[in-house]
């Protein structure tokens, strides 16, 4: 059953929306960037987002599972097409949901602020160009 129901009063109405039953509590599915922004640093996918769950190292962009609200806002507007459904990440690719958690709880817990708006793509030397 879905549920859906208001959790943050900063942002106004802000919904999670819950996929089903994991173990004792809801559990819901969250998005992850891949590969493809590796080097790249697109924001276009930043500008979207209604919450603010992005971070970013030097590298990547990562997105707080526990802050993403499962919209889907950001898929589209990633040029690189690295931004998967949880549920839809490739087999290869898998070991980036895990890095998504963990390198934006670690950012998080060092003050680091998530991004809130469009900047510069990094482009460096292992970037795609933009589609």
């Amino acid at each position: 059953m879905d549920q859906a129901w208001p959790i943050d009063p900063r942002m106004g109405l802000r919904f999670f929306f819950f996929h089903g039953r994991a173990g004792n509590g809801w559990d819901h599915m969250t998005h992850v960037v891949c590969e493809p922004c590796t080097d790249c640093k697109y924001t276009d996918c930043v500008a979207v987002c209604p919450v603010e769950c992005f971070y970013q190292d030097d590298i990547l962009l990562y997105i707080d599972p526990g802050d993403c609200i499962d919209c889907e806002a950001c898929v589209p507007e990633c040029p690189v097409e690295a931004i998967f459904a949880e549920a839809n990440v490739k087999a290869e690719w898998q070991s980036y949901t895990a890095l998504n958690a963990q390198k934006a709880g670690e950012l998080k817990a060092a003050g680091t602020p998530p991004i809130k708006e469009k900047q510069e793509a990094k482009k460096g030397p292992g970037c795609k160009e933009k589609k």
